[in-house]
């Protein structure tokens, strides 16, 4: 693995936006609880995990190699991590609304947000370099 300037750029940018998004979804069902519930805050914080874990592994798997001379690990690595996320996401869903009572709107709600989040994260934490 290599662990150079160009995948510290990119790692410090996802655990940015991954720290945010878990602060967002926090807020967001600290004030669900306070307003409608504890099942709509639940709903809430599953949707948040759901959509956050995945970004994780993501991150891991893209920011692992870097440079002209790892071109094709870094392509790899990138759509390894794209089918990790999407498979993490789906089983996510699955396991959450099986084994878990949540309502919809709160959930999806949520979801989409921490979806929307990274769009919004260059706005928040300005680009210092």
């Amino acid at each position: 693995m290599m662990n150079n300037k160009l995948t510290s750029a990119g790692r410090k940018l996802a655990l940015q936006q991954n720290a945010f998004a878990l602060v967002v979804v926090l807020l967001c069902s600290l004030v669900t609880y306070f307003y409608w519930g504890l099942l709509h805050a639940q709903s809430t914080l599953v949707a948040g995990v759901v959509a956050i874990i995945p970004n994780i592994f993501f991150a891991l798997k893209a920011f692992k190699y870097a440079g002209a001379k790892s071109s094709k690990l870094v392509v790899e690595s990138f759509f390894s991590g794209v089918k990790l996320k999407m498979v993490l996401t789906a089983l996510l869903f699955a396991l959450a609304f099986k084994f878990l009572v949540l309502l919809p709107i709160p959930f999806f709600a949520m979801f989409s947000l921490v979806m929307v989040l990274p769009l919004l994260t260059p706005f928040i934490y300005k680009h210092n370099g």
